[in-house]
C-alpha cells in the first residue's frame, strides 16, 4: 500500500502517440472495475495494478511506453479506488482482490501482470493460491514493484499513517498538495495541482478526500500486507511463472536484505535495483523503472 498519484502530481510528459480507451470488467459482488487501455488490443497484454490508495493514473507514463513498445497496456483501478465501484459489503480481502485480478487475466487472455505494492501483493497471492490449488498461472509473468515476501514494518506504518491521517479531508487542492510535499520531501513540488486532482474526490461537504473507499483501511476485511511473512513466503515459493522484482534503492518498505532473500526463495526471478527511487519507484524514476520492465517483457 502507498499513497497516490501519477508521479504524485500530474501526468508524465510522454507523447500521446497511442490510442487510449476505457474498458470495464466485473469483479466479486458485482463490483464494476474500470481501466484505461493503451495501444492495440491484439498485442500482448500487460495488466498494471496500482498500490493501495493510488489509482490507475499512477501508470500513465509507463502504460504509454509499453504501448509504444508493442504491448496492450491496461491500467486498472482496484476495487474501491478511483472510478471502480466500492464493494457494497466493504469486502477488500485478498480473496476478492485475487478474484478481481483473475477476472482481468481471463478478459486479457493471460497478460503479464505488473503490480506496485498492493497490486504486486495481489498478483503474488493470486498465483501462490492458484498453485496451491493445482491451477496453472493466470498471468504470463509477474513484475513485483517494491514489494516482496515481507515488508519493513516501519515503512508500512508510515504509509498507513499517511493514508488514515486526514479523515476530515482537505479544504483545497493546495492543502492536499502541502500534505503530499510533507510526506514526500524528496519530490520537487510542481507549479500546479491538476494531476493531484485526479486522485481526490470532492465530497458533499465541499472537502477533498483521497479517491478510495475508507473501508479499504478500516474494515476487518482489508487486504493483508506482506508483513505476514509466513503466508507470503509460501506463496513466493510456489511461483513458477517468470518473475521480475523491482526495488527502489531508497525504499523503506523493501530492504536489500529482503530482496536477496526473495531471490533465494524464487531462484528463477530477475532483479532490478532502481537508483534514487523510494517505494513509489515508477513515480520517482519513471524512465529508469520502465526500461528494464519493457526489456523483461520483450524477452518473454
Amino acid at each position: 500500500m502507498h499513497p497516490t498519484e501519477e508521479n504524485w502530481w500530474g501526468a508524465l510528459c510522454y507523447p500521446c502517440t497511442v490510442t487510449t480507451t476505457r474498458i470495464h470488467c466485473e469483479g466479486v459482488n458485482g463490483v464494476r472495475l474500470v481501466a484505461d487501455a493503451y495501444g492495440d488490443p491484439t498485442a500482448p497484454a500487460v495488466l498494471l495494478l496500482h498500490g493501495g490508495g493510488q489509482t490507475r493514473h499512477s501508470w500513465g507514463g509507463t502504460a504509454r511506453v509499453l504501448a509504444n513498445a508493442g504491448f496492450y497496456a491496461v491500467s486498472a483501478d482496484l476495487r474501491g479506488h478511483g472510478e471502480s465501484d466500492w464493494d457494497p459489503t466493504g469486502d477488500y480481502s485478498m480473496a476478492v482482490m485475487r478474484s478481481d485480478a483473475e477476472a482481468w487475466c481471463t478478459a486479457l487472455h493471460s497478460p503479464a501482470l505488473v503490480g506496485a505494492s498492493m497490486g504486486g501483493i495481489t498478483g503474488m497471492w493470486m498465483e501462490g493460491t492458484r498453485a496451491e490449488e493445482g491451477l496453472p498461472p493466470a498471468a504470463r509473468a509477474l513484475v513485483l514493484v517494491d514489494i516482496a515476501h515481507r515488508s519493513e514494518a516501519a515503512g508500512i506504518q508510515r504509509i498507513v499513517d499517511f493514508m488514515t491521517g486526514r479523515p476530515e479531508g482537505f479544504e483545497s487542492l493546495a492543502e492536499a498538495a502541502a500534505a503530499v510535499a510533507e510526506y514526500m520531501p524528496h519530490r520537487p513540488r510542481p507549479a500546479n495541482t491538476d494531476g493531484l486532482a485526479r486522485n481526490l474526490r470532492l465530497g458533499e461537504d465541499g472537502r477533498y478526500r483521497w479517491h478510495w473507499d475508507p473501508a479499504f483501511m478500516t474494515d476487518e476485511r482489508r487486504p493483508r500486507t506482506s508483513n505476514r511473512v509466513d503466508i507470503f513466503v509460501e506463496h513466493a515459493r510456489r511461483l513458477t511463472l517468470p518473475v521480475l522484482l523491482v526495488r527502489g534503492r531508497m525504499s523503506d518498505v523493501v530492504s536489500e536484505e529482503t530482496a536477496q532473500e526473495f531471490l533465494q526463495i524464487v531462484p528463477h526471478a530477475e532483479y532490478v535495483d532502481v537508483r534514487d527511487a523510494h517505494h513509489m519507484v515508477a513515480g520517482d524514476r519513471n524512465d529508469a523503472f520502465t526500461a528494464p520492465v519493457v526489456s523483461f517483457l520483450q524477452r518473454l
